[in-house]
């Protein structure tokens, strides 16, 4: 299970970053158009739903594992003031929670709730920790990553975007990371690249920004007859 959470949590909070680009200036003034709108979108979000379209790609045999579900954010200052809710849909139902540094990971189909602390499953690298990316300014950012434009490019909703590509200057347990971003500030897409080649690629869509969500979406309650793990 902590596998799976240092796979998965870093692909959740890297899209939450902010930025956008202004046409008409070199590579190195885009990039610096990005980063501070990045400041900007992040300083005045207050809340996010949207749905969320997780790709894994095991790099050795080539194969997909898809999954798709509902996801609502709340933003902190810390990593433990942040509040993660996403509700996979298919193939399987699962519910992840996230919040005051403890998560809880339901699985109704096996009666089985995963609990622990968000600190034991990401690991321990503090630049590229997995929820770093949520409260990350643009100077931490840039302090802790080579950060390089890449271009324009349409994802595969449809939207037109500005890539990004993060290089951890510290080890972590990925090497690289690649944000697409949106003319209105807005993350839409990020992949993380793991040191095997393996990848996990997020994609936003129907972005709610600022939307109402409620504190008590990010508790889980399983009801009676689950087994409850620690993870």
């Amino acid at each position: 299970m902590k596998k799976y959470f240092r796979y998965l949590l870093p692909a959740i909070a890297i899209l939450f970053l902010f930025g956008t680009m202004s046409s008409g200036v070199s590579a190195q003034g885009v990039l610096k158009e990005i980063l501070k709108r990045m400041d900007t979108n992040n300083a005045s979000l207050v809340s996010l739903k949207s749905n969320i379209k997780m790709n894994k790609m095991n790099a050795q045999l080539g194969e997909n594992d898809i999954t798709e579900g509902d996801l609502s954010y709340l933003p902190g200052k810390s990593e433990k003031q942040i509040y993660v809710r996403i509700d996979w849909t298919k193939p399987i139902a699962e519910s992840l929670a996230i919040a005051n540094g403890q998560y809880v990971l339901y699985r109704p189909k096996t009666k089985q709730a995963i609990i622990g602390k968000v600190d034991s499953a990401k690991g321990n690298s503090k630049s590229g920790g997995a929820l770093a990316f949520m409260t990350m300014s643009k100077a931490q950012l840039s302090a802790n990553y080579d950060v390089k434009y890449a271009g324009e490019e349409t994802v595969s909703s449809g939207v037109n975007t500005f890539h990004l590509v993060l290089t951890p200057k510290a080890a972590t347990s990925y090497k690289s990371a690649d944000l697409w971003v949106d003319a209105n500030g807005m993350p839409v897409q990020a992949k993380i690249v793991e040191r095997n080649n393996d990848t996990t690629t997020i994609l936003l869509t129907n972005i709610q920004r600022n939307a109402t969500v409620n504190a008590s979406v990010f508790k889980i309650s399983p009801p009676k007859g689950t087994a409850i793990v620690q993870g």
